[in-house]
């Protein structure tokens, strides 16, 4: 989910005459973000001049894809509001005017996960709040409506002004900053989550550890018993791990009912996770498998995801979701002789083949069909694992070490796909189901899968692993 902020691409950005005439300073704004007791704020202070600014993490929530801010943020500086215009959250004058250099904005933070985009708060039982750090980021824009020409991927943009440099403190105490406690702490494009009270983490011998007093105990003891087991086997299997050790934040938002429900994401050395649900309570066979698995898949985007080799643009986050869904699946299958690898990889195999008739794998995002990317994903690499006669982490390894600028782009993956199959008909059929999806994928994926050299049967019309 890592934005890659480099390249001018945004023709909207183009000879604007706001731009052409400021000296644009390095820092375009910044936020005081505080906590005094129960009121939590944010106070602005804008360097530059605009009617209207975007925040940049503005990702709809995945429960009713609706945007979260409404819920959360208040402004109460007279003048100012925040409106939903396009794919952005945009703060601005109700009357096209510039916006007042000082605006305040009244906070409450609140659970829930984002499609594609780290959770702006993750809130604890005992009152610790976690926030996202660029939550807060903000991009100038000439009018509120030029929020609608912004595109909805910023990988590979160069948004203009500069950064937004914040300042976190707490009446309280100290703040956890990157696993220290300081009495405030400021910074920009810090790409972390802070910690407002609670307790300090667990010092393990390979992670740290925050974790909610109410969690569950058997979900901490799993956490800190297998979380480093699984990431030594990756070590072992792709080569160390780029950072220093880890820490891993775990909120717990109830024991919701009819509910099992596991959400997590990785930044620079830290892994944050949601459990909620009463179906996680105990730790029955399935559930327990599911939570390993769950730990592998995060913990593999240290290799393959933000910290490691990560993809050019968001449409092709089935490089890195499929191939921590087939990472987590071979070190489970390899660390726990009981676990059935099978059930899990024809999973990603139906999956894919339910969300991609007559839709495509690059479009699934604006659908909010996310489970596409990890599915489709899976099945891709289980194809270059058979042509490539390696498992996923030795083919890993070797596009780690053809790509050590730690960018991996959809046509580099394909290229890799043709040089160790030596038949481009593979790629083509996979560029069309990103691309277009298929009439029935069933077939389209049995034939990827028989090509390749993987075991299946047709069953229903529907292809079977062995």
């Amino acid at each position: 989910m890592r934005r890659i902020l480099t390249v001018l691409t945004a023709a909207w950005l183009i000879g604007s005459p706001a731009l052409a005439q400021d000296q644009t300073p390095d820092t375009i704004a910044r936020v005081a973000v505080t906590r005094d007791g129960a009121c939590w704020t944010a106070d602005y202070d804008l360097a530059l001049g605009r009617p209207a600014f975007a925040f940049v993490v503005s990702a709809l929530l995945r429960e009713g894809r609706r945007p979260w801010r409404p819920d959360r943020w208040t402004v109460q500086t007279p003048g100012v509001e925040i409106a939903r215009i396009g794919n952005y959250d945009v703060l601005k004058s109700t009357d096209g005017r510039d916006l007042p250099r000082r605006i305040r904005i009244v906070m409450r933070p609140m659970g829930g996960d984002l499609e594609a985009e780290y959770s702006p708060s993750l809130v604890f039982s005992d009152g610790a709040v976690a926030l996202f750090s660029e939550q807060f980021d903000l991009i100038p824009l000439d009018s509120a409506e030029a929020a609608r020409d912004l595109p909805a991927d910023l990988n590979g943009v160069e948004l203009p002004g500069g950064l937004t440099e914040a300042t976190w403190r707490d009446r309280a105490g100290p703040v956890l900053f990157r696993g220290e406690r300081q009495a405030s702490v400021t910074a920009a494009d810090a790409e972390t989550y802070v910690l407002f009270g609670g307790t300090d983490p667990d010092q393990g011998e390979a992670i740290a550890a925050v974790v909610d007093p109410s969690l569950p105990a058997w979900l901490k003891e799993e956490l800190e018993r297998f979380t480093p087991q699984v990431m030594d086997y990756y070590a072992a299997h792709v080569g160390p791990r780029r950072g220093d050790r880890p820490t891993v934040m775990v909120s717990w938002s109830g024991p919701a009912d009819n509910l099992s429900s596991m959400a997590g994401s990785v930044l620079p050395n830290l892994i944050v996770i949601d459990f909620e649900g009463e179906g996680v309570l105990e730790p029955s066979p399935e559930v327990l498998a599911r939570a390993r698995w769950f730990f592998g898949h995060e913990s593999a985007h240290f290799w393959l995801g933000s910290q490691g080799l990560r993809y050019e643009v968001a449409r092709d986050a089935w490089i890195t979701e499929g191939g921590a869904d087939v990472m987590a699946v071979r070190a489970l299958a390899a660390l726990d002789p009981t676990y059935d690898a099978r059930e899990e990889l024809q999973r990603e195999i139906d999956d894919c083949i339910d969300l991609t008739t007559g839709k495509s794998v690059v479009t699934a995002a604006g659908r909010g069909e996310l489970r596409t990317n990890y599915a489709c994903g899976a099945v891709f690499w289980l194809v270059m694992e058979a042509v490539a006669e390696k498992d996923v982490f030795g083919v890993l390894a070797d596009l780690i070490a053809d790509n050590p600028e730690g960018v991996l782009t959809r046509q580099e993956w394909l290229d890799h796909l043709d040089l160790v199959s030596n038949d481009r008909s593979l790629s083509y059929d996979i560029d069309r189901l990103l691309d277009q999806g298929a009439a029935d994928p069933a077939i389209l994926i049995a034939s990827l899968l028989r090509r390749a050299g993987v075991d299946f049967q047709m069953v229903a019309g529907q292809p079977e692993l062995d």
